[in-house]
Protein backbone atom coordinates (compact mmCIF):
# COMPACT_ATOMS: atom_id res chain seq x y z
CA UNK A 1 0.00 0.00 0.00
CA UNK A 2 1.49 3.21 -1.37
CA UNK A 3 -0.87 5.69 1.28
CA UNK A 4 -3.71 5.85 3.55
CA UNK A 5 -6.46 8.53 3.19
CA UNK A 6 -7.60 9.31 6.75
CA UNK A 7 -10.53 12.00 7.88
CA UNK A 8 -9.92 14.53 10.79
CA UNK A 9 -12.56 15.66 12.99
CA UNK A 10 -12.47 18.66 15.61
CA UNK A 11 -14.91 17.98 18.08
CA UNK A 12 -14.30 21.01 19.68
CA UNK A 13 -15.67 23.03 16.60
CA UNK A 14 -18.12 21.01 15.62
CA UNK A 15 -21.93 22.71 16.18
CA UNK A 16 -23.99 19.75 15.65
CA UNK A 17 -25.43 21.35 12.25
CA UNK A 18 -25.44 17.96 10.41
CA UNK A 19 -24.52 19.59 7.38
CA UNK A 20 -22.23 16.42 6.73
CA UNK A 21 -24.89 14.18 7.12
CA UNK A 22 -27.05 15.69 4.56
CA UNK A 23 -24.68 16.47 2.39
CA UNK A 24 -23.29 13.26 1.98
CA UNK A 25 -27.08 11.92 1.39
CA UNK A 26 -27.85 14.27 -1.14
CA UNK A 27 -24.77 13.61 -2.76
CA UNK A 28 -24.94 9.68 -3.36
CA UNK A 29 -28.55 10.25 -3.19
CA UNK A 30 -29.00 8.10 -0.11
CA UNK A 31 -32.47 6.93 0.99
CA UNK A 32 -34.18 7.57 4.50
CA UNK A 33 -32.78 5.88 6.72
CA UNK A 34 -29.66 4.88 4.97
CA UNK A 35 -26.61 7.04 6.89
CA UNK A 36 -23.40 6.43 5.48
CA UNK A 37 -22.18 10.06 7.76
CA UNK A 38 -23.66 9.84 11.27
CA UNK A 39 -23.66 13.02 13.84
CA UNK A 40 -23.94 11.50 17.42
CA UNK A 41 -24.78 13.70 20.20
CA UNK A 42 -22.67 12.90 23.28
CA UNK A 43 -24.37 13.99 26.69
CA UNK A 44 -24.51 13.65 30.63
CA UNK A 45 -24.66 15.35 33.72
CA UNK A 46 -27.18 16.29 36.38
CA UNK A 47 -27.39 19.12 39.03
CA UNK A 48 -26.74 18.63 42.30
CA UNK A 49 -27.22 20.88 45.66
CA UNK A 50 -24.50 22.60 46.63
CA UNK A 51 -25.26 24.53 49.68
CA UNK A 52 -27.96 26.82 48.86
CA UNK A 53 -27.23 26.64 45.84
CA UNK A 54 -27.88 24.07 43.44
CA UNK A 55 -24.86 23.21 40.31
CA UNK A 56 -24.49 21.59 37.55
CA UNK A 57 -21.88 19.30 35.45
CA UNK A 58 -24.15 19.03 32.20
CA UNK A 59 -21.86 18.54 29.35
CA UNK A 60 -22.50 18.01 25.65
CA UNK A 61 -20.68 17.69 22.37
CA UNK A 62 -20.66 15.72 18.88
CA UNK A 63 -19.05 13.36 16.79
CA UNK A 64 -19.19 12.88 12.92
CA UNK A 65 -18.48 9.75 12.11
CA UNK A 66 -18.47 7.72 9.24
CA UNK A 67 -16.50 4.47 7.95
CA UNK A 68 -13.17 4.86 9.07
CA UNK A 69 -11.27 2.74 6.14
CA UNK A 70 -9.54 1.05 8.91
CA UNK A 71 -6.30 -0.19 8.29
CA UNK A 72 -7.41 -3.59 9.42
CA UNK A 73 -11.06 -3.10 8.00
CA UNK A 74 -13.08 -6.40 10.52
CA UNK A 75 -15.70 -5.92 7.46
CA UNK A 76 -13.50 -7.23 4.70
CA UNK A 77 -12.63 -10.51 6.83
CA UNK A 78 -15.90 -11.56 7.53
CA UNK A 79 -17.21 -10.68 4.15
CA UNK A 80 -18.24 -14.61 2.90
CA UNK A 81 -18.12 -13.33 -0.92
CA UNK A 82 -15.27 -10.71 -1.22
CA UNK A 83 -17.24 -8.20 -1.60
CA UNK A 84 -15.03 -5.76 0.29
CA UNK A 85 -11.98 -4.44 -1.08
CA UNK A 86 -9.52 -2.18 0.37
CA UNK A 87 -7.43 -0.23 -2.37
CA UNK A 88 -3.98 1.11 -2.68
CA UNK A 89 -4.61 4.38 -1.24
CA UNK A 90 -6.70 2.50 1.78
CA UNK A 91 -9.90 3.20 0.77
CA UNK A 92 -12.36 0.58 1.45
CA UNK A 93 -15.22 -0.02 -1.15
CA UNK A 94 -17.81 -2.28 -1.92
CA UNK A 95 -18.77 -4.16 -4.99
CA UNK A 96 -21.81 -4.77 -5.37
CA UNK A 97 -22.12 -7.09 -7.54
CA UNK A 98 -21.17 -9.73 -5.36
CA UNK A 99 -22.71 -8.16 -2.27
CA UNK A 100 -25.51 -10.81 -1.38
CA UNK A 101 -26.55 -8.22 1.82
CA UNK A 102 -26.09 -11.15 4.73
CA UNK A 103 -25.17 -7.71 6.57
CA UNK A 104 -22.23 -10.23 8.05
CA UNK A 105 -20.07 -6.84 8.24
CA UNK A 106 -22.71 -4.50 9.40
CA UNK A 107 -22.68 -7.10 12.52
CA UNK A 108 -18.71 -6.86 12.73
CA UNK A 109 -17.88 -3.33 12.19
CA UNK A 110 -17.67 -1.86 15.69
CA UNK A 111 -18.73 1.97 13.71
CA UNK A 112 -21.69 0.63 12.61
CA UNK A 113 -20.84 1.99 9.34
CA UNK A 114 -22.06 -0.65 7.12
CA UNK A 115 -25.87 0.00 6.00
CA UNK A 116 -28.09 -1.77 4.19
CA UNK A 117 -29.83 -0.56 1.28
CA UNK A 118 -33.17 -2.50 0.63
CA UNK A 119 -33.42 -0.44 -2.80
CA UNK A 120 -30.52 -2.04 -3.68
CA UNK A 121 -30.64 -5.23 -2.18
CA UNK A 122 -26.97 -4.91 -0.87
CA UNK A 123 -24.94 -3.36 1.57
CA UNK A 124 -23.61 -0.03 1.23
CA UNK A 125 -21.16 2.21 3.06
CA UNK A 126 -18.66 5.56 2.72
CA UNK A 127 -17.07 5.74 -0.16
CA UNK A 128 -14.36 8.40 0.85
CA UNK A 129 -16.04 10.33 -2.63
CA UNK A 130 -13.95 8.57 -4.86
CA UNK A 131 -15.18 10.11 -7.59
CA UNK A 132 -14.01 13.43 -6.37
CA UNK A 133 -10.77 12.66 -5.26
CA UNK A 134 -10.18 11.50 -8.77
CA UNK A 135 -10.82 14.82 -10.19
CA UNK A 136 -8.89 17.06 -7.04
CA UNK A 137 -12.00 17.45 -5.10
CA UNK A 138 -12.71 17.28 -1.31
CA UNK A 139 -15.26 14.64 -0.15
CA UNK A 140 -18.99 16.04 0.05
CA UNK A 141 -18.68 16.08 4.03
CA UNK A 142 -15.77 17.85 4.44
CA UNK A 143 -16.35 20.86 2.07
CA UNK A 144 -20.38 20.96 3.43
CA UNK A 145 -18.75 21.93 6.78
CA UNK A 146 -19.74 25.37 7.88
CA UNK A 147 -17.38 25.48 11.10
CA UNK A 148 -14.64 23.55 8.84
CA UNK A 149 -14.78 20.77 11.63
CA UNK A 150 -13.67 17.98 9.01
CA UNK A 151 -10.52 17.50 6.96
CA UNK A 152 -8.93 14.70 4.93
CA UNK A 153 -5.74 13.69 3.46
CA UNK A 154 -2.95 11.08 4.37
CA UNK A 155 -3.20 9.77 7.33
CA UNK A 156 0.84 10.34 7.82
CA UNK A 157 -0.01 14.05 7.02
CA UNK A 158 -2.73 14.75 9.19
CA UNK A 159 -0.86 12.97 11.85
CA UNK A 160 2.00 15.44 11.69
CA UNK A 161 -0.08 17.89 12.11
CA UNK A 162 -2.83 17.21 14.50
CA UNK A 163 -1.33 14.31 16.03
CA UNK A 164 -2.39 11.23 17.11
CA UNK A 165 -6.28 10.73 18.89
CA UNK A 166 -6.61 10.10 22.44
CA UNK A 167 -9.06 7.10 23.40
CA UNK A 168 -12.81 8.88 23.71
CA UNK A 169 -16.46 7.60 24.24
CA UNK A 170 -17.91 5.76 22.60
CA UNK A 171 -15.69 4.91 20.72
CA UNK A 172 -13.83 1.39 20.54
CA UNK A 173 -10.71 1.18 21.17
CA UNK A 174 -8.24 2.24 18.28
CA UNK A 175 -6.35 -0.98 18.08
CA UNK A 176 -9.17 -3.39 17.45
CA UNK A 177 -9.48 -1.94 13.87
CA UNK A 178 -6.97 0.80 13.55
CA UNK A 179 -9.20 3.43 11.98
CA UNK A 180 -7.73 5.96 9.18
CA UNK A 181 -9.74 8.79 11.76
CA UNK A 182 -8.10 11.69 13.50
CA UNK A 183 -10.24 13.05 16.31
CA UNK A 184 -9.35 16.61 18.44
CA UNK A 185 -11.46 15.81 21.49
CA UNK A 186 -14.34 18.41 23.19
CA UNK A 187 -12.87 19.56 26.48
CA UNK A 188 -16.14 17.39 28.19
CA UNK A 189 -14.37 14.38 26.58
CA UNK A 190 -11.53 14.93 28.03
CA UNK A 191 -12.46 15.59 31.10
CA UNK A 192 -15.11 12.31 31.27
CA UNK A 193 -11.55 10.63 30.95
CA UNK A 194 -9.55 12.60 33.15
CA UNK A 195 -12.50 12.20 35.42
CA UNK A 196 -13.68 8.62 35.56
CA UNK A 197 -17.07 9.41 34.52
CA UNK A 198 -17.59 7.82 31.60
CA UNK A 199 -20.85 6.45 33.05
CA UNK A 200 -22.43 9.50 32.74
CA UNK A 201 -22.36 10.28 29.07
CA UNK A 202 -24.78 8.90 26.96
CA UNK A 203 -25.35 8.92 23.35
CA UNK A 204 -28.65 11.39 23.44
CA UNK A 205 -29.73 10.87 19.51
CA UNK A 206 -29.71 6.84 19.57
CA UNK A 207 -33.34 6.91 17.66
CA UNK A 208 -32.07 8.50 15.43
CA UNK A 209 -29.02 6.54 14.71
CA UNK A 210 -30.51 3.49 13.31
CA UNK A 211 -27.18 2.01 12.72
CA UNK A 212 -26.30 1.92 16.68
CA UNK A 213 -24.65 -0.67 17.83
CA UNK A 214 -24.02 0.15 21.65
CA UNK A 215 -24.71 2.98 23.84
CA UNK A 216 -21.92 1.44 25.98
CA UNK A 217 -18.26 0.55 24.00
CA UNK A 218 -19.06 1.27 20.83
CA UNK A 219 -21.13 2.93 17.99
Amino acid sequence: MTHQYAFYFDASACSGCKACQIACMDKHNLPAGVLWRRVYEISGGEWQPQGAAWVNDAFAYYLSISCNHCEKPICLEVCPTQALIKRQDGIVLIDERRCIGCQYCSWACPYGALQYDESRGCMTKCTFCADLLDIGEPPACVAACPMRALDFGELEDLEARYGTSPELFPLPKPELTEPALLITPHQSAIKIKENGTKGKARIANGEEITALHSQNSSL
